[in-house]
């Protein structure tokens, strides 16, 4: 008979609540960052094999991240709300409560898919004309993005489970169910889309279903790991009824994560508006930015999925140096992350156009767009770790307010001034504008915060 871990919560308590800062957050980050890396990769491969069969399969990709963004934005938005009250329980050594979570965190994934099936089978044809009048470029849309909503259980499942294991620190095994589905889909992609498994499963379509499969194994392997390798979360189906205080507390912390990525989600959809008024290229160069910019961001965001239950643990366990010292130390780690990235777009943007078959059409656009929207990744660091830090703290609505403010109130009518010029690369720096304000808001919500809740632990 096989025997399961022994680690118990009052083990955990070693670890994140003794462990010295560094170590911790490396040893919890470290494997969440490599595992959203081939997240991007996973999400950049599509892009790059589809821009093989033509622009306009690109293009149809691109204008399909919106609405694919809002489930990936409720999938990840209700394991941050799972994810910070878990660890939160058992810092406050609530087994109860820790397991109840975890059972309507799985139950809301099912809901969740439940949702985008139906809009998967009804919404697909209004979402595309209403960017684009080509029918080539809608139709290739409609069918790689019906595919990816109605087959989305996958996507739901692995979101959840991967939230679970990095609640209770074990971000090493969510990082191997991450990299099962990736490779899957990676080894999958050119199989599919050059047509190896037939006409009708090749180009758009292929590509979705090669993603959809990537996410069902990733789904297993994720839940696979929580029964057998996580004592920490005892889920007992027996008797289950889905608990109203149990999901309030999850999307108390988890809606404003949703809503948060939903606003990109609106930001993306009339950004491609505006750019299709100077042409279908624009669009597809702002497509390839965001495949791109997820090799910059991925890693922070992993780094936040290992901050967060550092943060939200020793704020159970009222002990407030430790969570100062985390969201410092991590916004260091950040700024360096972008450092990076902003070196790579402003030297060597023709080497990343490259990868996507640019045309010279693409490389006139892409090439001065990507040099001006890296500009704001020296700012942007800073404000993703104080974002991820008011959801860690239960705060999750100053994340909403300062992504509103960015994304919507800023940056689009930025970029609707900006596009009035008729020179289509005014309108990137409207990311920059966007990000000044972003900062400068994080900062100040940050030592509100600071002031109310984090001080007065010290007592």
């Amino acid at each position: 008979m096989e025997t399961k871990q022994t680690t118990s919560p009052a083990a955990q308590e070693n670890i994140m609540g003794t462990m010295s800062i560094n170590p911790l957050l490396v040893k919890l980050s470290v494997p969440m960052m490599v595992s959203m890396l081939v997240q991007a990769l996973y999400n950049v491969v599509d892009s790059i094999f589809v821009s093989h069969v033509s622009e306009s399969a690109l293009t149809a990709v691109s204008l399909a991240f919106s609405l694919q963004n809002v489930m990936i934005a409720v999938g990840v938005g209700t394991g941050v709300g799972v994810n910070a009250l878990l660890s939160k329980s058992l810092g406050e050594k609530d087994q109860y409560r820790a397991n109840k979570t975890a059972e309507n965190g799985i139950f809301l994934a099912f809901c969740s898919f439940a949702v985008f099936f139906v809009i998967g089978l009804t919404c697909m044809k209004p979402y595309f004309y209403a960017q684009t009048n080509d029918a080539e470029i809608a139709q290739q849309g409609i069918r790689y993005l019906t595919v990816c909503s109605v087959f989305s259980l996958g996507l739901f499942m692995q979101t959840m489970s991967e939230k679970l294991l990095a609640a209770t620190g074990r971000t090493n095994l969510s990082m191997c169910s991450q990299l099962i589905g990736a490779i899957v889909n990676i080894v999958l992609d050119p199989i599919f889309i050059f047509g190896c498994c037939g006409e009708a499963l090749s180009g758009t379509t292929g590509a979705a279903v090669a993603t959809v499969i990537g996410q069902f194994c990733g789904a297993g392997a994720a839940i696979f790991f929580n029964l057998k390798k996580n004592p920490d979360i005892q889920l007992d189906w027996h008797g289950f009824r889905p608990s109203a205080d149990a999901i309030k507390r999850i999307y108390i912390v988890g809606l404003p994560s949703i809503a948060m990525q939903c606003v990109g989600s609106v930001m993306t959809f009339l950004m491609n508006k505006i750019l299709m008024a100077f042409s279908a290229t624009a669009v597809a160069v702002f497509g390839v930015y965001f495949k791109l910019q997820s090799f910059v961001f991925m890693p922070i965001f992993g780094m936040n999925n290992g901050m967060v239950p550092i943060i939200s643990y020793n704020y159970g366990a009222r002990r407030p140096d430790r969570v100062k010292k985390t969201i410092k130390l991590a916004m260091c780690y950040a700024e360096g992350i972008m450092l990076i990235g902003f070196l790579l777009f402003q030297f060597a943007p023709d080497k990343l156009l490259g990868f996507f078959a640019a045309s010279d059409a693409m490389l006139a656009i892409g090439i001065p767009a990507l040099r001006i929207i890296c500009l704001h990744f020296l700012l942007a660091g800073m404000s993703i770790i104080l974002s991820s830090s008011f959801q860690a703290l239960g705060n999750g609505m100053f994340s909403l307010i300062v992504s509103i403010c960015r994304q919507l109130v800023v940056l689009i009518p930025a970029a609707w001034l900006l596009s009035q010029t008729g020179n289509v690369n005014m309108v990137w720096w409207s990311f920059v504008i966007a990000e000044l304000v972003s900062v400068v808001m994080s900062f100040a919500l940050f030592a509100q915060l600071n002031k109310k809740i984090i001080a007065p632990l010290y007592n």
